[in-house]
């Protein structure tokens, strides 16, 4: 799967290092050439004798080398992809802020392919606000992030924050090479986050949806090479994704206007939580709060997803959503065969780490011809892998 694919390694100091020779050898053996770049600090954890050795090349560590210039531009045009391994709290807050004291940072400023990060660090700094921060911001700049393990730390600890196993870093190097550019030519349509649906100029009817399923697809399917257009409503956070046409929307009318717009599509996948009702009337100023009690009149919305059924393709795959907190299986299957999907995906309530807020989910996918596939607690970006996965084989 990696036989001819150029690999630049970045190590960074962090304890975890010492698996870097087990992660290079493996490489090697899977048939890709390697390079490998060390920051100073990575020095006092692993030895670059041993790496060169592993590798074949010779390890850099400093721009200037006695009389010779790393040519760090080149470096980050010669690579299929940088992969940075383990990526240390320091050079991460680095990264985040542009940077640039040693080569790894010059050539991360200046690389134009790839980028795949797999961060080391102990549970509470994993954890710390600076952190998701961080790693938030290299993600908006179209840095990948390998999920951390949960074990035991180098602190005595045990919790989350261990690099990926070397073995699991090859692994999701290869379906990263299978998968790339697989959609590409394809035009997609996601729909993420909730709506809200006004009562007067202060206040709204809407629900705990975060975006973060809805946009974790488009970015996974942009990542694939599909041209994606990701209609969402108002969320929490301001994520811009690389390759993804963002068009923000705050009721379920204009979701619904966006959605069925994009009607040219291959691939549609309705994560948002759009409101079922919204008021039947919206007051103009400010409802005053009175001795007696208030009542709203309420009228469905408009359902995007049936309609989108209703006027699909052979050719086009549709995707929906349920969230559900009783009847769950029945549910699932009845929105499936109503809306006229080719893919259902059942969330429940009931599940500890799913839903509304997580970064977490567990489903199960429900298909056209009557399959189902369990999907077990995981995070929402490699859940996004699993649903694209799926809609690949459909296509």
């Amino acid at each position: 799967m990696l036989s001819g694919k150029k690999i630049l390694l970045g190590i960074t100091g962090s304890i975890a290092a010492y698996k870097t020779p087990i992660l290079v050898r493996q490489l090697i053996k899977n048939g890709a050439e390697v390079k490998v770049i060390m920051t100073p600090a990575a020095k006092d954890f692993v030895s670059s004798l041993t790496l060169s050795t592993l590798s074949h090349n010779k390890v850099l560590i400093d721009l200037f080398d006695e009389d010779t210039w790393a040519n760090h531009v080149m470096l980050g045009r010669w690579a299929d992809l940088l992969l940075i391994a383990p990526l240390s709290c320091n050079t991460l807050s680095k990264m985040a802020h542009g940077q640039c004291d040693n080569l790894l940072l010059a050539i991360y400023l200046s690389a134009t392919c790839p980028l795949l990060i797999a961060p080391a660090m102990d549970e509470d700094m994993w954890h710390h606000p600076v952190t998701k921060n961080n790693i938030s911001l290299i993600e908006q700049h179209g840095c990948r992030i390998m999920p951390v393990g949960y074990g035991e730390l180098a602190s005595g600890l045990v919790g989350e924050g261990r690099m990926a196993e070397p073995e699991e870093i090859v692994g999701f190097l290869e379906q990263y090479f299978v998968n790339s550019g697989n959609l590409k030519g394809k035009k997609a349509l996601v729909s993420a986050g909730p709506t809200y649906e006004p009562i007067d100029p202060v206040r709204f009817i809407g629900n705990h949806s975060s975006g973060k399923m809805g946009y974790a697809i488009a970015e996974e399917l942009a990542a694939r090479g599909a041209k994606v257009t990701l209609v969402s409503g108002p969320v929490a956070f301001d994520k811009p994704l690389p390759g993804v046409n963002i068009v923000k929307v705050m009721t379920a009318e204009e979701m619904y206007e966006s959605c069925i717009n994009e009607d040219d599509y291959d691939i549609a996948v309705m994560a948002a939580a759009v409101a079922d009702y919204t008021p039947s009337s919206v007051s103009e100023t400010k409802i005053k709060k009175t001795e007696g009690n208030l009542e709203l009149s309420l009228k469905k919305t408009k359902d995007i997803l049936k309609t989108l059924g209703a006027s699909k393709k052979e050719s086009q795959v549709l995707v929906g959503f349920a969230l559900e907190t009783d009847n769950e299986q029945e549910n699932a299957a009845k929105k499936l065969k109503d809306k006229n999907a080719d893919m259902l995906i059942l969330n429940s309530l009931n599940d500890e780490g799913a839903g509304f807020g997580y970064d977490t989910n567990k489903v199960t996918f429900f298909f056209k011809n009557g399959d189902k596939k369990d999907v077990a607690l995981k995070s929402k970006k490699l859940l996004a892998k699993d649903i694209i996965d799926a809609i690949t084989e459909l296509l």
